[in-house]
C-alpha cells in the first residue's frame, strides 16, 4: 500500500522542524500539506519550495484543499486553545492527530514507555518537549520500584521558546505534572519551566528528582540507562549530563516533605542534556527536536497500523 498522506498544522519553529524531519526522513508518511496562518510565514515557504501543497487560511484553508479527503494523519503545532477547534474538526472527518500542544485531550504518550497503547485513539497527546525529556526518566524509576513524588526541572533557551510556548506555560506545567503520574507512574508529579536567555543560547537541560522505595541503587541506574538508550534510537542528542545519585533516607533520618509527611527511602537525582539533530533549528533547541522527533515516531506507528488495516 502506498504511504498515509499526512498534514501538519502549525508553521512556526515546531511545524517546520517536524517537515523537515518528514522530508529528510521518510518512513510510511508522505507530507501532503502544510498549514498555517500568516501568508509570510518562512515555515510556508519553505513547502512551497519543496512541491508541498500549503495554506495560510488555516484549518478552513486546509478542508478546503484537494488533497484533504485523501490525509489520514494530522500533527497539530499550533496552541492548546487551537488545537480543540482543529481537533474537533479533524476527528469528524475520521483523521488521526498527533497533538504536539499541551491541550491533552487525547491520552498522553511518550514514545519509549507506551507508543503503542494508544493506536486506536483519534487523537494522541505528546504531552510536553520537557514532558518528553524527564518522563522517560520517572518510569526507568517506576519500573523497578515505587515512585511517590517526582519532580522535573526543564531548562530552555530562551531563543528556542516560541510565541506558541509562550502562550502555553500554565498549560505546561499542569500537562506535564499530569503527564508525570500517568506515564511515568509517580503518585504525585511536579514540573517546572525555566527560560534561559544565555547567551550564547544553552543547549536544553532537565534534572529530574525522584523519591522511591522498592529498589537498590544499581537497579535504578540500570533502568536509566536503558531508557536513556531507547530515547536515542530517535534523538541521538539524548544523553545523561552525569552519573545518576542517590540519597537514602531510612527510619533514623527521613525526609521531610512540606505538607507530605516524612519519607524513607531513596531520592534520585538524573541530569539530562538533550542537543537537536539541526533538521531546521540550532542544536541548542534540543527541546523542539525531542518533541518532533516523538511526534514522527509516533506517526509512523499510527501510519503502519492503518496500513496494515
Amino acid at each position: 500500500m502506498s504511504k498515509v498522506k499526512a498534514a501538519i498544522i502549525g508553521s512556526g519553529n515546531i511545524g517546520t522542524d517536524l517537515m523537515m524531519k518528514m522530508i529528510k526522513y521518510p518512513e510510511n508518511m508522505e507530507l501532503a500539506v502544510v498549514v498555517g496562518i500568516d501568508p509570510d510565514s518562512e515555515g510556508l515557504a519553505m513547502a512551497r519550495e519543496r512541491g508541498i501543497a500549503t495554506t495560510h487560511e488555516g484549518i478552513e484553508g486546509l478542508k478546503r484543499l484537494d488533497c484533504y479527503k485523501e490525509i489520514g494523519i494530522a500533527f497539530d503545532a499550533t496552541s492548546a486553545y487551537a488545537h480543540k477547534i482543529h481537533d474537533e474538526a479533524l476527528r469528524a472527518d475520521g483523521i488521526q492527530v498527533v497533538d504536539l500542544t499541551p491541550a491533552a485531550i487525547g491520552p498522553f504518550t511518550v514514545p519509549p514507555v507506551n507508543m503503542e497503547a494508544h493506536l486506536d485513539q483519534p487523537n494522541v497527546n505528546m504531552v510536553t518537549c520537557g514532558g518528553q525529556a524527564t518522563i522517560p526518566m520517572v518510569a526507568a524509576v517506576s519500573q523497578v520500584g515505587k515512585v511517590h513524588y517526582a519532580e522535573i526541572v526543564a531548562s530552555v533557551s530562551s531563543r528556542s521558546a516560541g510565541p506558541g510556548t509562550r502562550a502555553n506555560i500554565d498549560e505546561f506545567t499542569r500537562t506535564t505534572a499530569s503527564a508525570i503520574e500517568a506515564v511515568g507512574g509517580a503518585t504525585k508529579g511536579k514540573a517546572i519551566i525555566i527560560l534561559n536567555p544565555a547567551e550564547p543560547p544553552m543547549i536544553m537541560r532537565d534534572t529530574v528528582f525522584t523519591l522511591s522505595e522498592g529498589a537498590d541503587e544499581e537497579d535504578i541506574r540500570a533502568s536509566i540507562k536503558a531508557m536513556v538508550a531507547k530515547v536515542q534510537k530517535y534523538v541521538p542528542g539524548y544523553r545523561l549530563k552525569q552519573e545518576v545519585q542517590f540519597e537514602r533516607f531510612g527510619d533514623n533520618n527521613p525526609l521531610k516533605i512540606p505538607g507530605q509527611g516524612e519519607f524513607t527511602g531513596v531520592k534520585t537525582s538524573v541530569f539530562l542534556e538533550v542537543e537537536g539533530a539541526g533538521d531546521y533549528l540550532p542544536p541548542y533547541s534540543g527541546n523542539l527536536d525531542i518533541m518532533t522527533a516523538a511526534a514522527k515516531a509516533t506517526g509512523e506507528l499510527l501510519a503502519e497500523k492503518r496500513m496494515a488495516a
